[in-house]
């Protein structure tokens, strides 16, 4: 059997030195594989914590790529040159020498090996598993599938590395094709449905049945649309079958008792962090919070907080203008056709105009004039903008903490304790509502949304009452047929969803990404705010379809083994 050896502390004290009889064969300061697979339970404690081994060049959140690639976002900071992220906003510059993919696709597969080795931990030499380990394995067959998937949303084909493969098989392991990888995903979060328990452990965190019931409603809604290129993807491409698999998976999550809380903004508030609409979590603390020494921080999101109001607070993740205009209302619904006519249209405290505003701006998107989270004593500024003249003047509040509980900071970087969502409720609802119009259901995905929306309209009194005056939300009366249905589900996804990396995932799954972008990179070009104008850089900006619906695999890994990979199209 190979040796596998897991470092687990440099040795304080030389060996050899003494009249001790030692054992020179076995190495010293390591934990050899037959102690560690004698403990699986910890093995798979090890898998749990990679889900929260990332920072900000690889976040395992992947908001680089959900929101800053799409249109709801800039990646913000000092400069286009701040971090290498610039290339993956405007697409036209964009290559496959990217230190950020090399390093997130490594971590990634990282992270597979642990999860593989928990796997292999708990198989007997006839490949069985004992009874007492069924949970265990089951968590471990979801948290490596929790890591696959982002492989493929991110890069479309990518290789298949599994439990007891030596290196010889990984070096020779090949990309499997997108279907193949789709039906593994199936396959792994099916065992996990069948095998985990349907409220789970009593460690907040865990895997349970609901995950699993999210991830296969997810993996079957984006494979209902085709392979993600929009010659092959969209509306003309939907299979009704694994949509009626998605409303299936949907309803599992909402009958194993999750929900969405009272109020829109109870959702982002760290007290609520492990609440019943969150059905799955990448749990994170802040030392005060957990007595460590460092706590278990969000480092993905560490340069996200606002500029002049945290310490460290590097302003990245800068909400768009585009993404403002998407919640106006007139007469309490959405301005489908008009939103972006006006373009640079934004609230201001206090003065109250003709333009009305989705409740749920308010929560998202911190904005010069108004409260920073809610916090009067924190309000926001012009001067609360690191470099407006590329990233203009707003700032993200979704990820952060209020800033009167205090902070965490190890100088120069930001630390907040906030829980990563991977499912909150009104995302798996809004994937039922989605597979409902699809399968013609028009009525029930009504019910769906209105209930969002309902929800969205107490948001108002609980937190933003200095906003009332602004803001007008109703519940659609109907959806008078099936294009303008899936119209409203696209804005709900939009709006609900901002800021926590669906939309380009969305928009691909919609086939939509090519019309939507490089309308938005025109018009984006041209904001202003105050009569300072921003955004300018995007003028450079180019989408081009049947290539950047996926990211360019790094080049490090394809020359890492020369002629086994294939990039993907047009790189």
């Amino acid at each position: 059997m190979k040796k596998i050896h897991l470092y687990i502390a440099s040795l304080l004290v030389a060996v050899g030195f003494t009249a001790c009889s030692v054992d020179d064969t076995k190495p010293q300061g390591m934990l050899d594989q037959e102690t560690a697979f004698s403990h699986p339970e910890n093995l798979v404690t090890a898998a749990y914590a990679s889900m929260g081994d990332d920072w900000y060049s690889y976040p395992f959140n992947l908001w680089p790529y959900g929101d800053m690639s799409a249109d709801d976002c800039y990646k913000g900071g000092s400069g286009l040159g701040d971090t290498g992220y610039h290339p993956m906003e405007v697409f036209s510059s964009l290559t496959n020498d990217r230190g950020e993919f090399d390093e997130l696709w490594y971590r990634l597969y990282v992270a597979i090996s642990r999860c593989n080795r928990a796997i292999e931990s708990m198989k007997g030499a006839d490949g069985e598993v004992a009874d007492q380990n069924k949970t265990l394995y089951a968590e471990a067959r979801f948290l490596r599938a929790h890591f696959y998937y982002k492989l493929q949303q991110m890069w479309y084909e990518v290789p298949l590395v599994l439990e007891n493969m030596d290196n010889a098989q990984i070096e020779a392991t090949k990309q499997s094709s997108h279907d193949e990888v789709m039906q593994f995903l199936v396959k792994e979060f099916t065992y996990a449905h069948d095998n985990l328990p349907a409220t789970g452990p009593s460690q907040t965190g865990r895997a349970t049945r609901a995950a699993a019931s999210a991830y296969l409603a997810k993996v079957y809604l984006n494979w209902a649309y085709g392979d993600g290129y929009e010659s092959t993807t969209g509306y003309a491409h939907v299979d009704t079958k694994k949509m009626e698999n998605v409303v299936k998976y949907a309803d599992e999550v909402l009958a194993d008792g999750y929900d969405i809380l009272p109020s829109f903004g109870d959702v982002f508030m760290v007290s609520n962090k492990n609440s019943v609409e969150s059905v799955f979590a990448v749990q994170h603390s802040n030392k005060a919070d957990d007595g460590t020494q460092f706590g278990r921080a969000n480092w993905s999101n560490m340069l996200n907080g606002c500029w002049g109001i945290w310490s460290c607070g590097w302003d990245f993740h800068k909400p768009s203008q585009n993404l403002v205009n998407a919640f106006k209302t007139k007469n309490g619904l959405p301005m489908f056709d008009e939103y972006n006519k006006d373009h640079n249209t934004y609230p201001v405290n206090g003065a109250t105009t003709g333009q009305r505003w989705d409740p749920r701006l308010f929560h998202t998107v911190g904005m010069p004039t108004f409260p920073y989270k809610y916090e009067e004593l924190f309000t926001l500024t012009m001067d609360n903008s690191r470099n407006p003249a590329d990233y203009g003047f707003y700032t993200s509040m979704k990820e952060v903490p209020q800033r009167s509980k205090g902070e965490y900071y190890d100088n120069p970087w930001q630390a907040f304790g906030v829980n990563d969502y991977v499912f909150r409720t009104a995302d798996v609802m809004l994937m039922k509502a989605e597979a409902q119009i699809e399968l013609n259901e028009l009525g029930k995905a009504l019910e769906v949304i209105n209930k969002i929306r309902r929800r969205a309209a107490k948001s108002i009194e609980n937190y933003i009452d200095y906003a009332a005056e602004q803001c007008e939300i109703i519940e659609y009366p109907s959806f008078p047929d099936k294009d303008y249905a899936r119209q409203a589900l696209r804005w709900e996804r939009r709006l609900e969803l901002a800021m926590e990396g669906h939309r380009f995932f969305d928009l691909r799954r919609w086939g939509m990404l090519s019309t939507t972008l490089n309308t938005y990179f025109a018009e984006e070009a041209d904001s202003k705010y105050e009569g300072k104008g921003y955004a300018g850089y995007l003028k450079q900006a180019h989408f081009t379809k049947e290539k950047n619906e996926y990211f360019p695999i790094a080049s490090n890994q394809i020359n890492y083994v020369p002629g086994l990979y294939h990039q993907n199209k047009g790189y």
